[in-house]
């Protein structure tokens, strides 16, 4: 049976593993689950993942959630080689590394600034645009270091996924990162190399843009974590 993944259109993470899929040229079932209705929030998606959140892969009833876990299952799944997710120890330690960067600093940090304000109740703060830039100069150090081409590797990872639908978010506002000159160059080269993923990435961006232009109502919502905005 072909694999089935719950993605919402504009986020991040399943923005990731549909790239990660177009790469591996696998054929999938897309199922948008309706952010703005609340649909991941509901009884029977908890069936599919406990934690309620977006992506969830079903690959004939093995329920895998967390984008970098779905994103390192895929790739040694169907990978016909190993570049995608290298076996070399230390090759996939940097991999490992630069996933687990995305999800503790970098897109945390990015997500905070640009996407929560959009849709629940923060603002934009001085301590938020400081862990922006935080999170890019260390980026932009970690590319230094390496020397390579791509966030872990001369060639694309599921980092580069991960990091990529990450620093498009700021794109999406016209935040000005040219400071961080590795950090655009590595990020205009995967644009410029990979246009079929990157296509992927950019219908998400086109969403965001929209939405901080005129963020969604979501007064209905009652949301366990999240302060929901009030119209």
């Amino acid at each position: 049976m072909p694999l089935t993944l719950y993605s919402v259109s504009d986020g991040p993470p399943s923005l990731a593993v549909r790239q990660c899929l177009k790469a591996l040229n696998v054929d999938y079932k897309l199922i948008n689950v309706d952010f703005g209705l609340g649909e991941h929030m509901t009884e029977d998606y908890a069936k599919k993942n406990p934690q309620k959140e977006i992506p969830v892969l079903d690959d004939d009833g093995f329920f895998l959630g967390e984008s970098n876990a779905i994103l390192q299952y895929l790739a040694d799944k169907y990978g016909q080689d190993d570049k995608l997710y290298p076996k070399d120890l230390k090759t996939r330690a940097v991999v490992n590394h630069r996933l687990c960067f995305n999800l503790s600093t970098y897109y945390r940090y990015i997500s905070e600034h640009v996407m929560a304000p959009i849709f629940f109740d923060y603002a934009r703060t001085p301590l938020s645009l400081k862990k922006v830039h935080i999170a890019l100069d260390n980026f932009n150090t970690y590319l230094q270091r390496l020397g390579k081409k791509y966030a872990a590797s001369d060639n694309v990872t599921i980092a580069d996924f991960q990091l990529v639908t990450a620093t498009m978010c700021l794109q999406a506002i016209n935040f000005d990162f040219s400071s961080y000159p590795l950090v655009t160059k590595w990020y205009d080269t995967y644009k410029s190399e990979n246009p079929d993923l990157w296509s992927i990435v950019e219908g998400g961006m086109k969403e965001i843009s929209d939405f901080e232009k005129n963020p969604p109502d979501l007064s209905h919502m009652t949301h366990p974590i999240h302060p929901v905005r009030r119209q």
